[in-house]
């Protein structure tokens, strides 16, 4: 791969020579590449197939627990290398151009790893990629954050960074221009790595902790960027719908529901989970269903255990539908609302859509003051733990793809049981996944009947502890 022009540089044979003396400037830099592997294993999940471009010597894909890795370079001796110190593991390396490198198969995840500043038309290659790409690929950019040029300059003498080519030294906004001009959407931007070696007690915090936090978080050495392909422009074709209905207390709104929830898609099943109610919730529906004579495919089931996450969890697993969404029995989010979900999720702007009740002026018995004020700051607490804007956590109102559930269901595992109500389990383990989640406003009503289910101190409290559990899973990973 050459540059053209005035700016031509022979990358290949520089590379090649790097194959054969890099070997002290590696070692230094061991904690470095670490630190970076770590990153990627916790946005790449084992049962994926990954493709890193300018995979030098193989050393990441080496520590990424996947399916199968594919690492392509320029350099016949960085790949010989790479082939050298990883063989028998279930990695290919191949010599090839990221320019015009093709397989039948697409990936999983695409890792960019400090090449951008090597690639003579970014943009061409960023163009390039979606014929590796499926809709749900993610590529992973890292690339120097251009504060610590400097430092750079000033470690080649002392052999812990080698000498550089000459480079595209990118900003973040340089590469989230240059991936919007080419059809890639960031699912969100951070530095990472403020202390780039083994320091023990320092860099653990400084990297895990410090980095992270607001202010401090323009300052690490690498910037890391998620995108995923952008969205269509058309609705892509038909699909059917599951609303689970979650109904705890709530006779007087079960008929309501049943008349009030729009055909979404191809065909809408509708599915009561009832949860241990004490009024005569399960008896409605049994007789509203029984006496339907609506468009929509009817289930209904008492929930087995307790908590509304039961309750959806089990509705979920009898869904039919190529989309699951969540309506509240209490109506007051509409579900007159819900053709902007299916909207945004068909034609790709969401991939897990998330209702929002603080756009919209509330009906006055809506919304308690202290619940509103606690829903504000569990947005903002929200939206840090998962690195993208949620203005409204606690919205029941939430629709993601069926196979994207199935996978985020495997993602959770590792959080274990911790989230009774539901909210947190679904928007965590789409943060894991790295989907896109947009916030779909809704218009807040007040309750024709019953009263609420939720408890605003205690439930409160649990929202609290859930939230510092996601802040040390999700923002404060290892």
């Amino acid at each position: 791969m050459l540059m053209t022009g005035p700016n031509k540089f022979d990358f290949e044979s520089h590379f090649d020579a790097l194959a054969e003396a890099d070997s002290l400037a590696r070692r230094r830099q061991r904690g470095f590449h670490r630190q970076i592997a770590r990153l990627m294993s916790h946005h790449i999940q084992s049962d994926q197939r990954v493709l890193e471009a300018g995979c030098g010597v193989g050393g990441l894909l080496n520590r990424i627990p996947l399916r199968q890795g594919v690492g392509i370079d320029i350099s016949e001796k960085m790949v010989h290398r790479a082939r050298v110190e990883n063989a028998g593991k279930r990695l290919r390396y191949e010599v090839a151009d990221v320019m015009s490198y093709f397989e039948d198969e697409p990936f999983d995840a695409i890792v960019l790893d400090f090449l951008t500043g090597y690639l003579p038309d970014i943009q061409a290659a960023f163009d390039h990629l979606h014929t590796l790409s499926h809709e749900r690929t993610r590529l992973y950019i890292t690339s120097l954050n251009t504060l610590w040029l400097p430092i750079l300059k000033l470690a080649q003498p002392l052999g812990w960074v080698m000498k550089q080519p000459p480079s595209n030294w990118l900003s973040t906004q340089d590469l989230i221009n240059l991936l919007e001009l080419t059809g890639w959407e960031v699912v969100f931007e951070s530095t990472e790595v403020l202390c780039p070696t083994t320091l023990p007690v320092v860099d653990p915090v400084m990297n895990r902790y410090l980095v992270r936090c607001p202010m401090i978080n323009q300052f690490g050495a690498s910037i890391f960027i998620v995108a995923r392909p952008g969205r269509r422009n058309e609705i892509r074709e038909s699909l059917s719908c599951s609303v689970v209905v979650p109904a705890r207390n709530e006779s007087g709104n079960i008929q309501a529901a049943l008349d009030r929830i729009p055909v979404l898609g191809q065909r809408t099943e509708v599915i009561f989970v009832e949860g241990n109610s004490t009024d005569d919730t399960w008896d409605t529906i049994q007789a509203c269903c029984t006496a339907y004579t609506g468009p929509h495919r009817l289930k209904y089931m008492k929930q087995p255990g307790k908590g509304k996450w039961d309750a959806v969890f089990a509705g979920f697993e009898e869904a039919d539908g190529n989309l699951l969404v969540i309506q509240d029995a209490d109506l007051t989010a509409p579900p007159e609302d819900l053709p902007k979900f299916y909207e945004a999720i068909a034609n790709g702007t969401a991939e897990f859509a998330n209702g929002c009740r603080l756009v919209y002026p509330m009906e006055s018995k809506a919304m308690r003051f202290l619940n509103l004020l606690g829903n504000k700051f569990f947005a903002v607490a929200l939206s840090f733990v998962l690195k993208q804007p949620v203005k409204d956590s606690l919205c029941g109102t939430k629709m993601i793809l069926h196979s994207d559930y199935r996978r985020l269901l495997k993602r959770i595992e590792v959080l274990g049981d911790f989230d009774p109500f539901g909210d947190f389990n679904l928007l965590f383990g789409s943060s894991l996944l790295d989907l896109k989640i947009r916030d779909i406003p809704v218009r807040y009503r007040d309750r024709t009947y019953g009263d609420t289910n939720i408890s605003r101190f205690k439930h409160g409290w649990i929202l609290l502890k859930m939230t510092l559990f996601g802040l040390f899973k999700l923002r404060f990973h290892k």
